[in-house]
C-alpha cells in the first residue's frame, strides 16, 4: 500500500511538472504577479492596508533588471488586476497584461531583480490607461507611495496622484518615482495568456470574464486583501 501512495505522489508531482513546462512566458509572468503580491502584502511596512483598500487597480511588473532599461528602450511586462462595476467598486475582476517603458526610475535597481507595484488609485485617466499609452507623470499623476503603519496619517498622498508606485530590491520595500515612464496595455500579451486577441479595456469592463488559471493567486490575494473598495468616491454610490 505504502508503495502506491509513493507512486501516486511522484505521479502528481511529474503531472505539476509538466503542466508548469506547458505554460507560455507571459501565463508564466502572470503567475509570478501573484507571487510577488503576496510576498509584498506579507512584510511588516508594506503597503498600507488602507490605501489598498481604496485602490481601483493593481499593477504588478515582476523581475525588472537593470540591464533592461539602460538604454531607456527595453520594458518591463506584467499585469493588472481591477476592480469590477461601476466605479470600480466591485470584486476584483481578470487580469490583463501590461508593459512599462523607457523614463528614469528614480532610483537604483543594481544587478538583480526588482519587482514594482502601482496602484491606481481613482478613474481619473483610467479609460486612458485601459485604451492607449500613458506618460506618468504628464498624462497620469505619479508619486512614491508611503509605507508602513505611520503612512495612513499621509493622506495627500493618495488624493493628489492618481498613481502610488512601490519597488522591492534587495530586500527592501519602498515607495518608488517612475515619472517619465509610460504605462500601456500589453493586448499581445493578453492574447498569449488567454488563447484568443483581446482588449485591455474589455477584461476588465467584461463582467463575466474568467479569471485564468495563472492569475487565480493574484486576484485572490486581493480579494482577500482588500474585498471592498473604501474610497469616498465609492462610498458615496452605494
Amino acid at each position: 500500500m505504502k508503495k502506491y501512495v509513493v507512486a501516486a505522489a511522484c505521479l502528481t508531482l511529474l503531472a505539476a511538472a509538466v503542466s508548469a513546462q506547458d505554460l507560455n512566458k507571459e501565463q508564466k509572468r502572470l503567475e509570478e504577479s501573484g507571487v510577488v503580491l503576496k510576498e509584498v502584502l506579507n512584510i511588516p511596512d508594506n503597503i498600507p492596508h488602507d490605501l489598498l483598500e481604496k485602490a481601483e487597480c493593481v499593477i504588478v511588473f515582476p523581475s525588472l533588471m537593470k540591464a533592461a532599461f539602460v538604454v531607456g528602450a527595453e520594458y518591463g511586462r506584467g499585469a493588472m488586476v481591477c476592480r469590477t462595476g461601476d466605479k470600480f467598486r466591485g470584486r476584483w475582476g481578470a487580469p490583463a497584461m501590461y508593459a512599462l517603458e523607457g523614463g528614469s526610475f528614480g532610483f537604483q535597481i543594481g544587478a538583480e531583480a526588482t519587482d514594482l507595484i502601482l496602484l491606481v488609485m481613482n478613474d481619473r485617466g483610467m479609460e486612458s490607461i485601459l485604451s492607449s499609452k500613458v506618460k506618468l507623470g504628464a498624462d497620469a499623476s505619479v508619486a512614491a507611495g508611503p509605507v508602513g503603519r505611520d503612512a495612513s496619517a499621509n493622506t495627500d498622498a493618495w488624493m493628489r496622484a492618481e498613481i502610488l508606485s512601490y519597488s522591492r530590491s534587495r530586500g527592501l520595500f519602498a515607495g518608488v518615482s517612475l515619472a517619465g515612464t509610460t504605462l500601456r496595455p500589453d493586448d499581445e500579451a493578453s492574447e498569449r495568456v488567454y488563447g484568443h486577441a483581446i482588449k485591455a479595456k474589455d477584461i476588465v469592463r467584461g463582467e463575466k470574464m474568467t479569471v485564468p488559471p495563472t492569475g487565480h493567486e493574484l486576484v485572490n490575494v486581493l480579494q482577500k486583501s482588500a474585498p471592498l473598495n473604501e474610497s469616498k468616491e465609492a462610498a458615496s454610490i452605494k
